[in-house]
Order: structure tokens, then sequence, then C-alpha cells
């Protein structure tokens, strides 16, 4: 509709124009002396606008030619940022589809335009990586160094790769990095607690777990995992005396010094520094909370001396838990065993042969024969001693 009407107008000008014209008598004389031009008025105007239009169309490419280097320029920048931007997106896809190989090289076109330059560089850094050649991945992360909006960025490439390639020296450099700049999100502590963990600082693992616990951004399970893993590794260190494994001990949250497989760590490790009242503690406290038969070895290990109090509360306490676990071979094994200490032979030869019958594990029917064999020969009843012995020896091969 609108080019009908624009066709109607042009038609109806030229109209106009064509009669105004043919009515138009005037007259133009040009003198240039010695010459004499006469034209009419119609064929001065039409000579006029031609001029002018000619004129218009001559300044037009003059300044065609002055802008022509420019516009070249431009459009070869044009092209060069086209192919770029289209290396760009060829390499992330690339990467996705697990090519790396050919993610790598169109990084390596991208990264020709100074724009794209620092995100090709961490792509190009992943797809070398992935090829097992870290040289190149690190001079990869060299190249993005010198843009300082990607800092963040590639730190967090950087500590996830080292940590993919257990580098935990490297990793936790980026991290250091990372917190010195205040960048302490989730994924950066998630990495941070990959990296620690590699390289066993088990006190740094714990402060970071305990981090991602409060905003829920680890599995319960996990945490648990590595909490054990943690004051085992804190228990274990045989550098420390028993004060200092006291302190410790005493350091790790009362709700967590109740779980067996924590409990089970201390118990052995203050049994070995000879703190044997601490071990039956933890082990009698952690037995309150939830029942665990792992905790029977180191209790039995941590015996008191014949005839004290602390032996009858043990022996007390076993006789209780018996009640409630009349068919456990490593209960009936513990209390054979704190009987045999108070020298209640009747008693410890009846939990050793109940603890033999009941027993799955090899381990378990070893040591109860081997202790029915001592109290045997104890007692000078050698032929059953002898049984025992034979017992614990096939046990101990089987």
């Amino acid at each position: 509709m609108r080019i009908f009407i624009r066709l109607l107008v042009l038609f109806t000008f030229a109209v106009g124009l064509a009669i105004g014209a043919r009515y138009n008598p005037g007259n133009i004389v040009v003198f240039f002396p010695p010459y004499r031009i006469d034209l009419s008025l119609n064929l001065a105007i039409i000579a006029i606008l031609f001029l002018f239009f000619a004129l218009h169309i001559a300044l037009n490419a003059l300044e065609s030619a002055r802008k022509m280097p420019a516009r070249v320029a431009e459009y070869r920048q044009g092209k060069k940022e086209r192919d770029a931007n289209k290396a760009l997106r060829e390499s992330i896809r690339t990467l996705f589809e697990g090519r790396f190989g050919y993610a790598e090289k169109a990084a390596s076109r991208a990264a020709e335009l100074p724009e794209n330059s620092s995100i090709a560089a961490l792509i190009g850094a992943r797809a070398a990586h992935h090829m097992g050649q870290f040289g190149r991945r690190d001079e990869w992360l060299e190249n993005a160094a010198s843009d300082a909006s990607h800092k963040v960025a590639r730190l967090v490439t950087s500590t996830e790769l080292h940590v993919d390639q257990h580098d935990s020296e490297k990793a936790l450099e980026s991290v250091r990095e990372l917190q010195a700049n205040g960048s302490r999100h989730i994924q950066v502590l998630r990495w941070a607690l990959k990296a620690n963990q590699q390289a066993r600082r088990w006190q740094d693992v714990l402060k970071l777990v305990k981090t991602l616990e409060k905003h829920h951004a680890i599995h319960p399970a996990l945490a648990a995992r590595l909490k054990d893993l943690s004051y085992e590794d804190l228990l274990k260190d045989h550098g420390h005396d028993g004060e200092s494994l006291k302190r410790v001990w005493f350091e790790i949250p009362s709700a967590e010094r109740k779980r067996a497989s924590i409990a089970l760590h201390a118990a052995v490790a203050f049994n070995d520094r000879g703190l044997f009242d601490e071990s039956r503690l933890v082990v009698e406290k952690a037995m309150e909370e939830k029942w665990d038969e792992r905790l029977l070895k180191p209790y039995r290990d941590a015996a008191a001396p014949e005839g004290s109090a602390a032996l009858l509360s043990q022996i007390e306490n076993c006789e209780l838990w018996v009640a409630e676990h009349p068919s456990d071979a490593e209960l009936a094994l513990t209390l054979g065993t704190l009987c045999n200490r108070q020298k209640l032979w009747g008693k410890a030869q009846r939990h050793f042969e109940q603890a033999i019958d009941d027993a799955i594990a090899g381990e378990t029917v070893r040591e109860a024969n081997l202790k029915l064999a001592q109290l045997f020969e104890s007692l000078g009843q050698e032929e059953d001693a002898a049984r025992c012995y034979k017992r614990c020896a096939l046990a101990t091969s089987l």
C-alpha cells in the first residue's frame, strides 16, 4: 500500500512538473564575452539540477575514496573477529564433545583476538589437561595470567586441574591466592577440601568440612567419612605423648567423641601410650551412645589391674552387654579375658569356649583358643592346653 501511494505521488509530481514546464515561456541569457548563450528557463533549471547531482556524486566518490583504507581495515578486523568468535564457539563445543585435540586447535585460533585470548587460554588448558599434556596446560594458564579480569577463573581452573592431577601443592598455592583475593565461594572450598585431603592436611580438612556443612554443600555421609579420616590421622600421630594426645582428644567436639569410629581410634591410641583409664572411659561413653563390637578389643586390651574396682566395673559392664547381645563372640572373648585377669577361672573358661563356638572371624577364633590354652596351661591341664594351641595354629593358618 505504501509503494502504491508513493508511486501515485511521484506520477502526480511528474505531471504537475510537465504541465508547469509547458506553460513556462521564460528565458535566461548568459553573457560570456564575446559569447552569448540563450537558454529557456526550463532547460536552465534542468542543467542546474543536473550539475548539482553531478557535483554531489563526485564529492561522494571523493569522500568514499578517502575513507576506503579505513573501511578495508574495518572489514578485515570484522572478519578477524567473526573468525575468532566462530573458533571460540567451536572450541567450547568440541571441549564438551570430548574432542580435546580439536578444542585446543580451535582455542589457538580464537586466542588471536585479544578479547578472546584469556577465555580461549582456559579452554586450551582444559583440553591439554585432558590429553595429559601438562606442560602445554601450564603454558595456557600462564597466557591467561595477563588478564586481571579472568584471574579468579584462572585460579579456580588451575586448582581443579591440579587436584585432578593429584598435585596438591600447586592446587593449594592457587587456593591460597584465591583466598587472599577474597574468593571463598562454595566451589573453591570444595576444591580446597580435595587438595588438603590429598596433601593429608587433616586440620584444614576438618575446618573446610565444617564450613561446607554450614552451607549444606557436602553430603552428610561424606562429611562423616572425612571427619573419621581426619581424627584417625590426628590420633594416630606418633609424635604425640600422653598429654598432647589428651589435648587432641578434648579438642574434638563432645558429640563426635561418642561416635564409635572415632572412639575406636582414640582408645587404641590411649592404649599405645599406656593411658588405659582414658581408653576404658572412651569406650564406655561410646557404648552408652551406640553398641559397636569393634570397641571391645581395645576395651579388653585396657583391662585394669587384678582386684581393682576398675576391673570389677569392666566385668559388670560386659555382663550388662551380654544380656543385650548374648551371642556376640567378641563380647564373650572380652568378658573371658577380664575374668581371667580377675582369676575367675571357671567363668573365664566358659566365656572363652562360648567365643570359640560363636566366632566367625578367624582372628577371634585364634585369640580365644590362645587365651584358653594359656588358661589351661596355668591350671596345669597340659592336654587341654595342647589341644587349644593346635586349634589356634589351625585358625592362624586359615
